[in-house]
């Protein structure tokens, strides 16, 4: 069974950085494709970060220069960077494997605070 875990969530200060990370079980890891999504309050679901098995990445317009997808196929896990906090990126970041056409595995989300 395909199980994931985030961790790396807090409060931070507005121009601050802060790691996620995911670790994934279960799974044939180095051949998916992974995302990082988040949701804000009042929001809708969206994906931020999406890398692929050769490591081609896409990103959100609203994250892109800031933050950074990337993994590690040998401890099976996948991280995101997140520098220049906003204000605007305070939400519930979730990772998420995608199966063959859509994100079919979730972690539990881990909240992330930017504040003034």
């Amino acid at each position: 069974q395909v199980r994931l875990v985030e961790s790396g969530g807090g409060l931070v200060q507005a121009g601050e950085s802060l790691r996620l990370s995911c670790e994934v079980s279960g799974s044939i890891f180095p051949i998916t494709t992974l995302g990082w999504h988040r949701q804000a309050p009042g929001k809708e679901r969206e994906l931020v970060a999406e890398i692929n098995s050769d490591s081609i990445t896409k990103y959100a317009d609203s994250v892109k220069g800031r933050f950074t997808i990337s993994r590690d196929n040998v401890k099976f896990k996948f991280y995101l960077q997140m520098d220049s906090l906003k204000l605007e990126d305070t939400a519930v970041y979730y990772c998420a494997q995608k199966g063959w056409s859509f994100y079919d595995h979730w972690g539990q989300g881990t909240q992330v605070t930017v504040s003034s």
